[in-house]
């Protein structure tokens, strides 16, 4: 089976969105450029530590290569709605980061979920070939940013992932408009 990476170099767009109503929402890392919209599902936590790891590899790249960091933006900045149509084109297992000193650009890389993930799952114990490199034969979006559209992506992203149902006050677990039973209170409804 071949494998396809879809590389944006740079995009014209990277954005984190989501579809469906606060509780169900699904969540997209979403690529356009070159005529070419590519959207991956992936999960909010994968969105949230993302957007921090991207922090982390800007502050690092500041303190060992002097990149010059852009301030947090002042605006919203982009915050349309994802480009349709979300076509998922594979759930997202590994995310990849790296800063490439000469070009002063963060590369993210969301590979699919693999086989031997889904192996897992399935609880098949058979790991019999699994000397080689895990990832190489699976699909893959490929984006490289400058620092600017980095720190443009962790805002939206932020956003993204707060834009969701608030936290309960006393479990932090997420508050239907229903209510929802909070451990706190041992299963009683305030």
């Amino acid at each position: 089976m071949t494998h396809q990476v879809h590389a944006f170099e740079p995009p014209e767009r990277f954005v984190a969105g989501t579809v469906g109503p606060p509780g169900e929402r699904t969540f997209f890392l979403q690529a356009r450029g070159g005529g070419r919209l590519v959207s991956v599902a992936l999960e909010k936590v994968q969105v949230s530590l993302l957007a921090e790891k991207l922090e982390e590899l800007l502050t690092e790249a500041q303190r060992r290569f002097g990149v010059e960091l852009p301030e947090a933006p002042r605006t919203l900045g982009d915050n349309d709605p994802l480009d349709t149509p979300v076509d998922e084109e594979f759930r997202v297992g590994t995310l990849g980061l790296a800063f490439d000193v000469d070009t002063a650009t963060v590369v993210i890389e969301a590979i699919a979920v693999g086989e031997a993930e889904a192996e897992v799952e399935l609880g098949d114990d058979d790991d019999e070939d699994s000397d080689d490199e895990p990832d190489e034969d699976l699909d893959r979006l490929r984006v490289r940013l400058t620092p600017q559209a980095t720190r443009e992506f962790i805002e939206r992203a932020r956003r993204v992932v707060n834009a969701g149902r608030p936290p309960c006050p006393l479990c932090g677990q997420p508050l239907d408009p229903a209510g929802h039973l909070c451990p706190r209170h041992n299963g009683y409804h305030r």
